[in-house]
């Protein structure tokens, strides 16, 4: 998501889980017409850096005839299929692309996960004690230190005091810890245009308190495929609001004249699913035996005291449409399983052209046909977006699939912040399509 070498102006020009049966009658998803806008100078800013995020777009949305915003910055730009991590999930991957390292790693391992330091207790996508973040630094957090400001209109994590100690007791006081120097918290509530217009507002101050590294979300095109399936006409409305959202953000940053280098990405891809496609875990392991702690595309169990035997001897042997391993044992290439926050066995759903298959704990009750993400990272249904358009980039450049540990990497580039130690990812996939100067930012950052 990031401006092509081409003037800011002439950019600007060209641009611009629920119950289903048979979806009733829609109106056609019209094309927005292209925005066009009157650019001012931009000689006196710095070009800024814009990561963003739209949940559960699948790159091959591009090729629906709904997405002019964003076709015309991958045509201009840089693009490619990326490949998330494993688990295909929401806060493990994004914690990735602002990280770099895989989420068996980097400790945010599942939307939903336990850890035996805190017994009693559960992370979900609600949670900002530091305690489930502090393993990896995430990128605002560097670029703070590094004099950088920066600011996030959204992001997991983003609202959390990293590196920080939170009292057990209310009113949960933090000690310590770093935050973005400007960070929205997350509400659903908060619409499209408002949060292009924080991006926006935050962009207007003066150089010296301006961000140089921004971040934005947005989260309708991951709901409506959960909740209509990916190739549903609905679906397709989402995705083109998306765009439209896009096309509004690129057109209000001309107007600033505020160059800058955009980076698209997507946390993962999304799956057709349907009820009758599910895999019933009672009717395999006794609750006698094993705890469940998450279900979906895959599932997650705890054996109960003494009973570890019993479950292995029940997982482990072959199942129709779904694999199940120890922790330790999972496939090398899913890079998952040495985690303490892992639960001891992990059962993977299949997701094939004939139909993805889900776990539940027991049988469906209702028929419901929607959209899913989890499965295995490799598989297309799970491929991830990626465009990048700006200063730093050349035009029109195609990328072959790459690892989401990669655009940390990147974005350290574009920043002007060193290398990284011991990430997972580099910056390898980029080297063909980067461009030296001052499109990208050099450190120290005194003025924004």
């Amino acid at each position: 998501m990031m401006f092509r070498v081409l003037p800011f102006a002439a950019l600007v020009a060209l641009s611009a889980c629920a119950f289903r049966h048979d979806p009733p009658a829609l109106p056609p998803v019209t094309r927005p017409a292209p925005v066009t806008t009157t650019a001012v100078p931009s000689t006196e800013r710095a070009p800024v850096t814009i990561l963003i995020s739209i949940d559960g777009f699948r790159p091959d949305y591009l090729d629906r005839g709904v997405t002019p915003q964003l076709s015309h910055l991958a045509a201009t730009g840089v693009s490619a299929a990326m490949r998330p991590s494993f688990p295909s999930k929401t806060f493990p991957n994004h914690w990735t692309l602002v990280t770099g390292l895989v989420p068996d790693r980097h400790g945010v391992t599942a939307n939903n996960m336990e850890d035996a330091a805190r017994p009693g207790e559960k992370f979900t996508m609600a949670t900002d004690d530091p305690f489930w973040w502090n393993t990896a630094e995430p990128i605002w957090v560097t670029a703070e230190r590094a004099g950088i400001r920066t600011g996030t209109m959204f992001w997991p994590g983003s609202s959390v005091a990293w590196g920080a100690t939170r009292a057990k007791d209310w009113p949960h006081e933090t000690t310590g810890g770093t935050r973005p120097h400007d960070w929205q918290q997350y509400g659903e509530a908060v619409d499209d245009r408002q949060r292009v217009d924080g991006i926006i507002d935050w962009l207007r101050r003066p150089a010296v308190t301006r961000p140089g590294f921004l971040t934005l979300y947005f989260d309708e095109v991951d709901t409506a495929g959960h909740q209509f399936g990916p190739a549903d006409p609905r679906t397709l409305q989402a995705v083109a609001k998306a765009d439209a959202a896009i096309g509004r953000l690129v057109a209000e940053l001309a107007t600033l004249g505020q160059p800058a280098n955009l980076v698209i990405v997507s946390d993962h891809g999304m799956a057709p699913t349907d009820s009758r496609r599910t895999i019933a875990l009672d009717t395999i392991v006794s609750a006698t035996d094993a705890r469940i702690v998450d279900t979906g595309p895959y599932a997650t169990l705890e054996p109960l005291p003494g009973r570890d035997a019993a479950v292995a001897a029940a997982l482990l042997r072959p199942h129709p449409h779904m694999q199940c391993w120890r922790k330790g044992q999972l496939p090398a290439r899913f890079r998952y399983g040495g985690n303490p926050r892992i639960p001891a066995f992990l059962c993977l759903a299949d997701d094939s052209p004939g139909g993805a298959w889900e776990i539940a704990s027991t049988a469906p009750t209702k028929q419901v046909s929607d959209g899913a993400h989890g499965f295995d990272n490799d598989a297309p249904d799970m491929r991830a977006l990626f465009v990048a358009n700006g200063p730093a980039f050349r035009a029109g450049k195609r990328l072959a699939t790459f690892d989401n540990v990669d655009v940390a990497p990147l974005l350290r580039d574009l920043l002007g912040l060193p290398a990284g130690r011991g990430l997972d990812g580099s910056d390898r996939a980029f080297h063909g399509v980067l461009i030296a100067g001052p499109q990208r930012r050099t450190l120290p950052n005194a003025a924004g």
